[in-house]
Protein backbone atom coordinates (compact mmCIF):
# COMPACT_ATOMS: atom_id res chain seq x y z
CA UNK A 1 0.00 0.00 0.00
CA UNK A 2 1.31 3.61 -0.99
CA UNK A 3 -0.05 7.14 -0.17
CA UNK A 4 -0.34 8.05 -3.58
CA UNK A 5 -0.72 5.86 -6.38
CA UNK A 6 1.99 7.13 -9.12
CA UNK A 7 2.99 5.60 -12.16
CA UNK A 8 6.66 4.07 -10.17
CA UNK A 9 4.57 2.63 -7.15
CA UNK A 10 2.40 0.43 -9.80
CA UNK A 11 5.63 -0.43 -11.26
CA UNK A 12 7.08 -1.81 -8.37
CA UNK A 13 3.97 -2.94 -7.28
CA UNK A 14 4.18 -5.00 -10.71
CA UNK A 15 7.83 -5.89 -10.48
CA UNK A 16 6.98 -7.28 -6.35
CA UNK A 17 4.20 -9.64 -7.49
CA UNK A 18 6.82 -10.84 -10.39
CA UNK A 19 9.22 -11.78 -8.15
CA UNK A 20 6.36 -13.75 -5.73
CA UNK A 21 5.44 -15.51 -8.52
CA UNK A 22 8.67 -16.17 -10.05
CA UNK A 23 7.77 -20.11 -11.01
CA UNK A 24 4.66 -18.76 -13.65
CA UNK A 25 5.18 -18.17 -17.33
CA UNK A 26 2.38 -15.61 -17.08
CA UNK A 27 0.90 -13.79 -14.74
CA UNK A 28 -3.07 -12.17 -15.01
CA UNK A 29 -4.01 -9.60 -13.34
CA UNK A 30 -7.19 -8.21 -13.20
CA UNK A 31 -7.66 -4.21 -12.56
CA UNK A 32 -9.66 -0.94 -13.64
CA UNK A 33 -7.99 1.36 -16.76
CA UNK A 34 -6.56 3.58 -14.12
CA UNK A 35 -4.33 6.25 -16.00
CA UNK A 36 -1.38 4.89 -14.48
CA UNK A 37 -1.50 1.35 -15.44
CA UNK A 38 0.17 1.40 -18.74
CA UNK A 39 3.51 0.34 -19.97
CA UNK A 40 4.51 3.82 -19.85
CA UNK A 41 5.19 2.88 -15.68
CA UNK A 42 7.32 0.31 -16.07
CA UNK A 43 9.67 2.76 -18.51
CA UNK A 44 9.60 5.83 -15.94
CA UNK A 45 10.44 3.36 -13.36
CA UNK A 46 12.85 0.47 -15.22
CA UNK A 47 15.56 0.27 -17.91
CA UNK A 48 14.12 -0.52 -21.21
CA UNK A 49 14.76 -4.05 -21.42
CA UNK A 50 13.29 -4.66 -17.91
CA UNK A 51 10.35 -2.39 -18.30
CA UNK A 52 9.81 -5.23 -21.66
CA UNK A 53 10.36 -8.49 -19.76
CA UNK A 54 8.31 -7.19 -16.96
CA UNK A 55 4.94 -6.00 -19.00
CA UNK A 56 5.24 -9.35 -21.06
CA UNK A 57 4.94 -11.22 -18.00
CA UNK A 58 1.40 -10.18 -16.89
CA UNK A 59 -1.60 -11.02 -19.14
CA UNK A 60 -4.07 -7.60 -18.29
CA UNK A 61 -7.56 -7.88 -18.07
CA UNK A 62 -9.37 -4.51 -17.19
CA UNK A 63 -12.69 -3.92 -15.71
CA UNK A 64 -15.71 -2.83 -17.82
CA UNK A 65 -15.42 1.38 -17.38
CA UNK A 66 -19.13 1.58 -15.57
CA UNK A 67 -20.66 -0.98 -13.52
CA UNK A 68 -17.89 -3.05 -12.62
CA UNK A 69 -18.05 -5.67 -9.51
CA UNK A 70 -14.61 -4.34 -8.80
CA UNK A 71 -16.79 -1.16 -7.80
CA UNK A 72 -18.19 -3.28 -5.01
CA UNK A 73 -14.83 -3.96 -3.43
CA UNK A 74 -13.80 -0.72 -4.02
CA UNK A 75 -16.41 0.70 -1.68
CA UNK A 76 -16.25 -2.14 1.25
CA UNK A 77 -12.22 -0.97 0.80
CA UNK A 78 -13.07 2.63 0.81
CA UNK A 79 -15.58 2.41 4.30
CA UNK A 80 -12.58 0.06 6.12
CA UNK A 81 -9.81 2.75 5.31
CA UNK A 82 -12.61 5.79 6.47
CA UNK A 83 -13.23 3.12 9.93
CA UNK A 84 -10.05 2.27 10.35
CA UNK A 85 -7.38 1.66 7.97
CA UNK A 86 -6.73 5.40 7.85
CA UNK A 87 -4.03 6.02 10.23
CA UNK A 88 -0.44 3.93 11.20
CA UNK A 89 -0.77 0.11 10.91
CA UNK A 90 1.71 -0.77 13.92
CA UNK A 91 0.58 -4.61 13.54
CA UNK A 92 -1.86 -6.36 11.49
CA UNK A 93 -2.78 -8.18 14.08
CA UNK A 94 -4.06 -5.36 15.63
CA UNK A 95 -6.50 -4.34 13.52
CA UNK A 96 -8.03 -7.91 12.31
CA UNK A 97 -10.68 -7.75 14.85
CA UNK A 98 -11.61 -4.09 14.10
CA UNK A 99 -12.41 -4.57 10.90
CA UNK A 100 -16.33 -3.91 10.96
CA UNK A 101 -16.72 -5.27 7.89
CA UNK A 102 -14.38 -7.88 7.79
CA UNK A 103 -16.63 -11.09 8.34
CA UNK A 104 -19.57 -9.36 6.07
CA UNK A 105 -17.26 -8.79 3.07
CA UNK A 106 -16.07 -12.10 3.51
CA UNK A 107 -19.49 -13.82 3.59
CA UNK A 108 -19.91 -11.72 0.11
CA UNK A 109 -17.23 -12.64 -1.57
CA UNK A 110 -16.32 -16.50 -0.83
CA UNK A 111 -17.48 -18.56 -3.44
CA UNK A 112 -21.01 -20.28 -2.40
Amino acid sequence: MTERKTKVDWAQFLQDIAEHYQAAQKITLVMDKLNIHSPGALYEAFPPDKAKALWDRFEFVYTPKHGSWLNVAEIELNVMISQCLDRRMTAWKNYAGRLPLGKRAATRFTPR
